[in-house]
């Protein structure tokens, strides 16, 4: 009996909390003065494709353009070129699936845009991205082009769209740009491979590889009628020993007055151009300009039917670029040389522009833009360039990767330019006349693992506060008083910076000051590893602005990694991959700081604790200790492993048990070696869960679920002693097709002020397999998919918890309050009055999601992959951060914030008070010293 009073006395401050919190309204997933505050949210598209990133007009009766762009992420929007901001989007692709390419399309004098992905051909309003029409085909999608013109008179209404696909039965369609009806296939024949579409002011051409016996590559042009559809030439271009690879072809034009297809050899020491249509190609001698070899070529040429035939050809080394100018004659074909623009050094990135027939290039180095007409090498426009306003690495070079220009000409001149720049840091910035208007951090678009790690001087400040708490109280004075004489060396700074600090305290904002002087960890350093190899990281408390931004592995195109973040110092950042070793940086500013050698082992691995080393082999799951094999668990056949979720590292408990309505405790089963395991069988529909111990590999729980469909993403999580996963089941002839929530919660037993096999326990092995837990679950009824689940986390764990779940077809993130779905409310009847002390309330099947649980209000938060949470240094506060294709940050107090003042405390009031009771006090006491001095001479 004594032992549960001391657990008792042990537990009740923490529950008290808890209790409370629970009493009032569910939790509110943050405060109405919060809203829109102390949340962000970065509506990212991804890194714009060169390809297909362009100014159009929307209207094709306003000069008025957006910027619309088809991203590596598969999202399709547009950006208003005055701010940045996203007028519209849409997620074409939201499976993970890589396509090879895609394409967007937009007609001269068009109010809609055409993209294809996959095997969909689509038809969207360029002002406001609604969907017009939908196509798909038989096979992938190799090409999508628009008829500008057709029999040489404009089309009336939407322009028509071709489009070529792949597969077992490659295909040439016509697609009507009004319904998206087919108005005619043709069917190539033979074992070509489709490449390409180009397009005259008359033909159609459809570009074929064809493999010869050798390994080289050999282009087949097949010309086709634009109105019926009917093959009217067929042609092989004599490209036989030249071509070894596809990559070696740098441009097939498409929708221009004289289409040309134009290839190099491996070398690059010749370019050759074909004007589509002819027979005849012609060579030109690629020259090079230093020792460096060339890396990279690519052609710019214009898209419109009326614009003139000239060309760019850009040729790019490691260490310089530089460009050459071609015409193509329209009476005879033939192709000449008719500038060239200068070598420069480092990266360079050239756009076209078109005004009228006319064509101009512009060209963006590190140091100015530049502007020329395709005509002559005159320069019509400069303009300087001191920086592009980026964050980047310490002595790192900030290069242009792709441009897309928009030019205004007054006479000879070129009058005003907007020029958006994909720069080598990730961001995608607006120049407007050499002067940066806007910068998106679209790198932020593939983040693959986040860590949070606290400043430099904060973390100081929370290792001297913990050395403190676990000293004896004599030690913790000494140390204190220490650390107050050390501090009092900065003393003549904290004088000069006491007005603004006070003023600060007034208006309420001190907690949204400089990470330095953070005193709550608000603002935290939130380092991204992206999918291009760069670490970028921002700060919790005012994510307007990257802090730093470093590469940290230089990838070429098409390379991936696998990086792996973790902050185990304070102050400090580390990254690792498979493929590299560990390089530690300073979470302030990003310097590197140490480099040491691979401590990630090779092979795929499922997340782990810091005890054991989980692999996957052969569909095995298999732990270690220091690389000695422990336990493997092996599926049943035909059952696949889907996740594997431990118990977080860093999973404070305050309290070993729950204290109920009449005081007794049911004590939690509280073991850091525990995870989540859940597996399908495809061939029966079912889904299984496992708790497993991870020391031993003994199941200690284990259910099962029939009917599930395992084509929707099961969604788990572990902390302290609960569970929660979520799964779709498929529509039977019982029930319809629903998604469910199951909750479970492990105790030593549910007697309370019972231990069970525990209490008579004065040692314990992970090793035992005697003392499985007893577990309470229950089910729930959920509106929407779950496709991720996270869980606050606080820095003592006294706080309760809140279970955050991602909903993809909502596009937001909701914040369940752990009390609407405790396994322990009561079933079929009312809660009693001790059960009603804890907060608790009848179980009903059906949980709604409370409009106030939603994190992110009325903003739409897409293709969210992961959410990450990490504590405050206050008690209360939750910070999180949702990261995918958008970016979402807030902090959460789902206990509300009982260790900080509210916004809404009046601080000049409060000091008003003090004042006036000090002069009162100052008045009143020489009348109160009278009076009794009064008193005593009235006695005598």
């Amino acid at each position: 009996m004594r032992a549960s009073n001391r657990a008792n006395a042990h537990i009740m401050l923490s529950t008290l909390l808890t209790a409370a919190s629970l009493f009032l309204v569910p939790a509110l997933a943050v405060f109405a003065d919060e809203a829109w505050n102390v949340d962000y949210h970065f509506a990212l598209l991804g890194a714009p494709k060169e390809e297909t990133s362009f100014f159009h007009q929307p209207n094709p009766s306003s000069r008025a353009s957006l910027i619309y762009t088809l991203s590596e992420q598969h999202a399709l929007g547009a950006v208003n070129p005055r701010d940045g901001s996203l007028v519209w989007r849409q997620l074409l692709s939201s499976d993970g699936v890589a396509y090879r390419t895609s394409f967007l399309r937009a007609g001269e004098g068009q109010d809609v845009v055409i993209s294809g992905i996959g095997h969909e051909v689509a038809a969207w309003s360029a002002a406001d991205g609604r969907l017009v029409w939908t196509l798909s085909t038989d096979g992938p999608l190799e090409d999508v082009e628009i008829l500008e013109l057709s029999d040489g008179k404009e089309t009336a209404g939407a322009k028509d769209a071709v489009a070529l696909s792949s597969g077992a039965n490659p295909t040439v369609q016509r697609i009507d740009g009004a319904s998206g009806a087919v108005k005619w296939q043709f069917n190539i024949d033979g074992s070509d491979a489709p490449y390409q579409l180009s397009a005259s002011s008359t033909q159609i051409f459809a570009i074929l590889l064809h493999k010869t016996i050798l390994g080289y590559v050999k282009l087949r042009v097949v010309v086709l009628d634009p109105v019926t559809g009917h093959k009217v030439d067929e042609y092989s271009l004599n490209s036989e020993n030249e071509l070894s690879t596809t990559e070696n072809i740098v441009s097939v034009g498409a929708n221009s007055a004289s289409p040309m297809i134009a290839w190099t050899d491996s070398l690059y020491t010749t370019l050759k151009v074909n004007v589509v249509g002819t027979k005849s190609i012609q060579s030109f001698d690629i020259a090079a300009h230093d020792d460096s070899p060339i890396e990279h070529v690519k052609v710019h040429a214009p898209y419109h039917v009326n614009s003139l035939s000239h060309f760019l050809v850009h040729y790019q080394t490691a260490a310089s670029h530089w460009a050459d100018v071609f015409h193509i004659n329209l009476k005879n074909g033939k192709v000449e040389k008719a500038y060239s623009l200068p070598k420069l050094a480092g990266r360079g990135a050239f756009s076209t522009s078109t005004s009228d027939a006319n064509v101009y290039f512009t060209r963006v180095t590190r140091d100015e833009i530049t502007t020329v007409s395709s005509a002559s090498h005159g320069v019509l426009g400069r303009w300087s360039l001191n920086t592009f306003g980026v964050a980047a690495g310490i002595g790192e070079q900030v290069e242009p990767i792709h441009a897309a220009s928009e030019v205004s000409v007054k006479g000879d001149t070129v009058s005003a330019i907007r020029t958006t720049i994909l720069l080598s840091t990730g961001d995608w910035v607006m120049l407007r006349d050499g002067k940066g208007i806007w910068n998106r951090p679209e790198m932020l678009a593939s983040t693959m693992v986040v860590t949070f790690a606290l400043p430099a001087d904060a973390a100081t400040l929370v290792q001297q506060l913990e050395v403190e708490a676990h000293s004896n109280p004599v030690a913790a004075y000494i140390h204190r008083v220490q650390r107050h004489l050390s501090d009092l060396q900065r003393l003549p700074s904290i004088i000069v910076s006491l007005p603004q600090q006070i003023v600060k305290g007034f208006l309420g904002t001190s907690a949204d000051d400089l990470t330095a002087s953070d005193t709550f960890g608000f603002r935290q350093i939130i380092v991204c590893a992206t999918r291009g190899g760069r670490l970028v990281a921002l700060d919790a408390g005012s994510p307007d602005k990257i802090v730093w931004n470093v590469n940290v592995a230089d990838l070429q195109p098409g390379q991936s990694r696998e990086p792996f973040l973790a902050s185990r110092i304070a102050g400090v950042v580390e990254v690792s991959s498979r493929a590299g070793a560990g390089i530690q940086y300073n979470a302030t500013n990003g310097q590197p700081l140490a480099e040491r050698l691979p401590v990630v082992p090779e092979g795929p691995q499922v997340p782990s604790s810091q005890v054991v080393l989980y692999t996957m082999h052969d569909g095995t799951l298999e732990a270690s200790f220091n690389r000695t094999p422990a336990w493997a668990f092996t599926p049943m056949h035909g059952e696949r492993i889907i996740d594997m979720v431990p118990r977080p590292v860093n999973d404070p408990v305050a309290s070993i048990g729950k204290v109920l309505g009449d005081r007794r405790v049911l004590y939690k089963y509280l073991d850091s070696n525990i995870a989540l395991l859940v597996t399908a069988q495809d061939s029966m529909g079912t889904a299984n869960v496992y708790v497993l111990s991870t020391v031993s590999g003994a199941i200690i729980y284990s259910n099962v679920h029939t009917g599930v469909d395992l084509t929707i993403p099961i969604a788990s999580i572990m902390s302290e002693n609960w569970f929660a996963y979520s799964f779709t089941n498929e529509a039977s002839d019982e029930a319809s097709k629903g998604h469910q929530l199951v909750v479970g919660e492990l105790f030593e037993s549910l007697v309370p002020d019972d231990r069970g096999m525990m209490g008579a326990t004065t040692n314990f092995s992970g090793m035992q397999t005697a003392t499985e837990p007893f577990a309470l679950t229950q089910t729930y009824q959920i509106p929407e998919v779950i496709s991720k689940l996270a869980v606050t986390r606080t820095r003592q764990g006294i706080t309760s918890r809140q279970l955050l779940a991602v909903l993809p077809d909502s596009n937001g993130i909701v914040g369940i309050p752990y009390g609407a779905v405790d396994p322990r409310r009561p079933v079929n009847r009312d809660p009693t009055k001790d059960e009603q002390a804890e907060g608790l309330v009848r179980y009903t099947a059906v949980l709604e999601f409370d409009p106030k649980w939603f994190l992110n209000h009325q903003r739409e938060i897409v293709g969210v992959k992961n959410v990450f949470t990490s504590p405050a240094l206050i008690e209360s506060t939750s910070l999180v951060f949702a990261y995918g294709l958008d970016i979402f940050g807030t902090r959460l107090s789902p206990s509300f914030s009982f260790d900080i003042l509210g916004k809404d405390f009046n601080k000049l009031q409060m000091l008003a008070t003090v004042a006036a009771l000090a002069v009162a006090t100052f008045i009143v006491a020489p009348l109160v010293m009278r009076k009794q001095v009064d008193q005593r001479w009235r006695f005598l």
